[in-house]
């Protein structure tokens, strides 16, 4: 039996809520550097069969994603800058940490949209933008945005490969591009205001 059957074999609470605490741990500054999110989105995808199973698993981890986000976000406005100078952000993430640090100083709320999709940044985006001042009304609507799509892509990926050219996986991937589409002109809008 190989892995993909098995995970078809899992009830599909146990697959969602694995993924969804993976996805919270990575979303921690430190633990985002050795949990594959995007691995376990990968994984989970194999046992979307319907867009209904597509939508538990995207939600709970958009939902899962934002909470760990959240708690980074925390972990910088509590312990600030210095965050940057421990031993595990200097050895693995000094200079993730410090690109958001200019993204964010830059952009302001688009800085942790862009870095929350963006791999191997989007661990440090929210303890930067804690650390940083920036403030919740700005920080939950970019990093929910993010998260909506920085989960999205892979579980659409492997939807698309494990369903080919059939219509429901065509439907979905319609769906989710437009609403991440949706969501970045709202973004987009709220910026240039």
């Amino acid at each position: 039996m190989d892995v993909l059957t098995w995970l078809q074999e899992l009830p599909e609470y146990a697959i969602v809520a694995a993924t969804g605490l993976l996805v919270l741990g990575e979303g921690i500054i430190g633990v985002g550097f050795f949990l594959p999110g995007e691995a376990a989105l990968l994984l989970a995808a194999a046992a979307v069969g319907s867009i209904a199973d597509f939508f538990l698993l995207w939600s709970t981890t958009v939902a899962c994603s934002v909470a760990g986000n959240v708690v980074g976000f925390e972990l910088g406005r509590r312990v600030g800058p210095p965050l940057r100078d421990t031993r595990l952000v200097r050895k693995r993430g000094a200079e993730s940490w410090d690109k958001a640090t200019l993204m964010l100083q830059k952009h302001g709320a688009w800085a942790v949209f862009t870095g929350r999709v963006i791999p191997f940044v989007r661990n440090v985006v929210p303890p930067v933008a804690g650390a940083g001042g920036l403030s919740y009304r700005m920080f939950l609507p970019a990093v929910t945005a993010g998260a909506a799509i920085a989960t999205a892509l892979p579980i659409l990926f492997a939807v698309a490969i494990a369903q080919g050219a059939k219509g429901a996986g065509a439907g979905i991937v319609i769906a989710v591009l437009l609403a991440a589409a949706i969501a970045v002109f709202v973004m987009y809008r709220r910026r240039r205001r």
